[in-house]
């Protein structure tokens, strides 16, 4: 390959991953503006639902592994937990150096109705794709995100 070719080749790779970037941070600032919105249905932000889904699937989870889970540290979500707690949607319990977590009954009942409307909705999100598209575009998230 000329060196022109090799520029004009170089160009077009750059070019399409700024356009792949874009295309992908316009899919999901859209998908959660709409989650977003069936979310204040139920009066939650995406960060208390985030942690509704991680404590109602552990049924007990450290605050340091949600903190990992979430990918923020431990102080961070310290503050979005104390709210949650005097909303009665989670409580939490100090066992020597940890403190667990776990949903109330207020916090299983939201639980219980929220997940499934909100799987349903991303399911909607991507039923464009075939099954092995959405197959071949995980992999393909999980190798960029190595």
């Amino acid at each position: 390959m000329k060196k022109n070719e090799h520029d004009v080749s170089s160009h077009k790779s750059k070019n399409l991953a700024v356009l792949l970037w874009f295309r992908l941070a316009r899919f999901y600032l859209k998908n959660v503006r709409e989650s977003n919105s069936q979310l204040k249905n139920w009066g939650l932000t995406t960060a208390q639902f985030d942690v509704i889904v991680h404590v109602g699937r552990n049924k007990r989870i450290t605050q340091q592994e949600l903190a990992d889970k979430l990918v923020v540290t431990k102080g961070n979500v310290t503050h979005l937990l104390k709210k949650m707690e005097e909303l009665n949607w989670i409580k939490r319990e100090t066992e020597w150096k940890n403190k667990y977590l776990s949903l109330t009954e207020l916090g299983q009942k939201m639980y219980e109705e929220i997940v499934p409307t909100q799987e349903q909705f991303q399911q909607n999100q991507f039923n464009k794709l075939s099954e092995d598209e959405q197959l071949q575009l995980l992999n393909l998230l999980r190798k960029l995100n190595k």
